[in-house]
């Protein structure tokens, strides 16, 4: 099972209400998966800065002590912003992977949950309603964002299992779906430096793009090649910084929905998702074709 929505704005009228938009399309999706679930969502930082989405199982934690820890090991002041087991530290972009490096040497019991100039990652385990409510989804702004509801299968229900996952800065991945060569294409992708913080086969699909990117392909170019490299069965939705793409496997057996007006592009598992959206009864609907990448950017 596990339910996928998108939203990406074309109208800039909208930002204000994207958090609230996507956060409803995951809600009606909470039958496709109940026990975890996680938004990512983009918003340009200031000019020069660069975002860190952290998370503790401890509720009593002072993100503040947190962010003078890291301040202190890059030499610069940090700006944090605490949303329930969650924090968003603000840094000078150019100092962005120090400052998760410093995180992870520093504190052991804290995961980073994303970093790069525009993207937040919430999720935890529980019902889609029930965590975007806990971090204020609801209020938050920004230009495009994705969402996953997981009925877990593959791994089990925790936190780090849940999606979006990340393995780049401001690229994330969530996906419908399941890989069955993703213990080799982890290998190898652990060959070429790159770590994983869970057993999720998402995580394994989202580092394969993140390390095509970084060989120099464009997000549609990736997705293209992930057809050949990536065995088995999935609809996946990949948000960069300045979009999102999409793509299903050469059979296409998990079901998707792409709806687009001249306000937005959404994707939902099933149109559901996507009723309450404004427009939508004008809105170009159709699934997308098997073995076939799309794409949308700001750019």
């Amino acid at each position: 099972m596990c339910g996928v929505v998108g939203l990406f704005l074309k109208n800039e009228t909208l930002r204000g209400d994207l958090g609230a938009m996507t956060a409803e399309m995951l809600a009606v999706l909470t039958d496709r998966g109940p026990d975890s679930a996680g938004i990512a969502i983009y918003a340009p930082a200031g000019v020069g800065e660069a975002k860190l989405t952290v998370r503790s199982d401890d509720p009593k934690i002072d993100w503040d002590a947190v962010a003078a820890g890291v301040g202190e090991s890059i030499r610069h002041s940090v700006g944090v912003v605490a949303r329930d087991t969650h924090a968003v530290l603000t840094v000078p972009a150019d100092m962005v992977e120090s400052a998760a490096t410093a995180v992870r040497h520093q504190r052991a019991d804290i995961a980073v949950m994303s970093r790069g100039e525009a993207m937040e990652i919430y999720k935890e385990v529980g019902l889609p309603a029930d965590v975007t409510k806990r971090f204020e989804i609801g209020r938050m702004a920004g230009t495009h964002a994705i969402g996953h509801t997981r009925m877990a299968t593959e791994s089990a229900v925790t936190t780090m299992g849940a999606h979006p996952f990340s393995t780049g800065a401001d690229q994330c991945l969530i996906h419908n779906g399941s890989l069955s060569n993703h213990n080799n294409v982890r290998r190898k992708l652990k060959w070429a430096g790159i770590s994983f913080e869970s057993e999720n086969d998402t995580e394994v699909a989202a580092a394969y793009l993140t390390h095509r990117m970084a060989e120099g392909l464009d997000l549609g170019a990736a997705l293209d090649a992930g057809i050949r490299d990536l065995d088995g069965f999935y609809t996946f939705v990949v948000a960069t910084k300045t979009g999102f793409g999409v793509l299903r496997d050469p059979i296409a057996c998990k079901p998707a929905v792409l709806a687009e007006t001249d306000d937005y592009v959404a994707i939902g598992s099933e149109y559901r998702a996507m009723a309450m959206l404004p427009g939508i009864d004008a809105a170009k609907v159709w699934e997308p074709e098997p073995a076939t990448s799309y794409f949308w950017t700001h750019q």
